[in-house]
């Protein structure tokens, strides 16, 4: 089995540095764009199978990259990216002055000490749901062949990958958030997800 992971196209909330969590918004013009180089840099890629996360943004992404190919696409709730809560919208940049938790930007700066804001999510709840659907995949003894296309999200993307390499909570982010479309490789290799390539952009 190999999956290819990839985090949705950029959207306004993207340009705006605005939480989008599990708001449902769409793709702009450019996060179309950037989803159609990337479709046309996987298009020899033979995909059977697609999972996305219910949100429009990912789904979307997933149409594209698939352009039309006769791929079955399933909603996947697990995939769906991490709840900020009432958060949600609110700008993150500093100046903005739009968040007013004081312990928020460990989110991004320390997430072993992050705590989700009210009505929000924790990062190991979202590693667990992440982490189920992977171990879910590696029993499917009718996918063990296939090649499958997951469009998810920044977060979730990341959970992802964290489930695999057993990172600790402070090194959860990497090298960073995702950028959009960024595409990271994933084979089963004797019963254990083996990471080839990471954050790949192809525009």
């Amino acid at each position: 089995m190999k999956l290819y992971i990839i985090r949705h196209g950029e959207t306004v909330w993207n340009t705006k540095r605005r939480l989008q969590g599990q708001t449902d918004t769409q793709l702009n013009e450019n996060g179309r764009k950037f989803a159609r180089i990337t479709a046309q840099a996987l298009c020899d890629v033979p995909f059977h199978l697609a999972f996305t996360s219910p949100l429009q943004r990912a789904a979307e992404t997933a149409e594209i990259i698939l352009g039309g190919r006769d791929v079955p696409l399933i909603k996947e709730e697990r995939i769906r990216e991490i709840s900020f809560g009432g958060l949600e919208g609110h700008c993150i940049l500093p100046e903005a002055h739009e968040i007013d938790n004081p312990d928020f930007h460990y989110f991004f700066d320390a997430p072993e000490k992050y705590s989700p804001p009210a009505g929000g999510e924790s990062l190991d709840s979202l590693i667990k749901r992440t982490g189920n659907f992977l171990d879910e995949l590696k029993t499917r003894e009718d996918l063990l062949n296939q090649i499958i296309l997951i469009s998810t999200h920044g977060a979730a993307s990341r959970a992802l990958l964290a489930n695999i390499t057993g990172c600790p909570r402070k090194e959860f982010w990497g090298t960073g958030v995702p950028k959009n479309c960024a595409v990271s490789i994933i084979d089963l290799a004797d019963g254990k997800w083996v990471i080839k390539e990471k954050d790949v952009i192809y525009y």
